[in-house]
């Protein structure tokens, strides 16, 4: 039976938590939603940086990576200005990419297309 692509995809967002909360990250919010601009995945600090974390994942023979579009990075940085505007942050911060492959994870800190 195949997985549903939602259950798959919650199932690949828990993943990334754990091995983030692992590396040290604090997850401040998941799945953070500015409307008409964008949704980021995760939201977490690390070292006085706060990281905008997009979790890409499949499990065909195309590999996840792909899908971090420019059109996708752009919504993810928008949402990400608005929400350290709408908390009132003046502090570092990054976007990243995590990319989960079947049960692997490879984390990419600040991305840039």
């Amino acid at each position: 039976m195949r997985e549903l692509p939602k259950l798959f995809g919650d199932k690949s967002e828990n993943l990334a938590t754990q091995f983030l909360e692992q590396e040290g990250f604090v997850i401040l919010e998941r799945n953070y939603f500015a409307r008409k601009l964008g949704e980021v995945d995760i939201i977490a600090m690390r070292d006085d940086v706060l990281h905008f974390i997009e979790v890409k994942s499949g499990k065909s023979d195309f590999d996840p990576v792909y899908n971090m579009r420019p059109a996708k990075l752009r919504k993810v940085i928008n949402a990400s200005q608005y929400y350290m505007k709408t908390k009132k942050l003046d502090m570092a911060f990054c976007i990243d990419a995590l990319i989960v492959r079947y049960d692997e994870v490879e984390f990419i800190e600040n991305v840039t297309l």
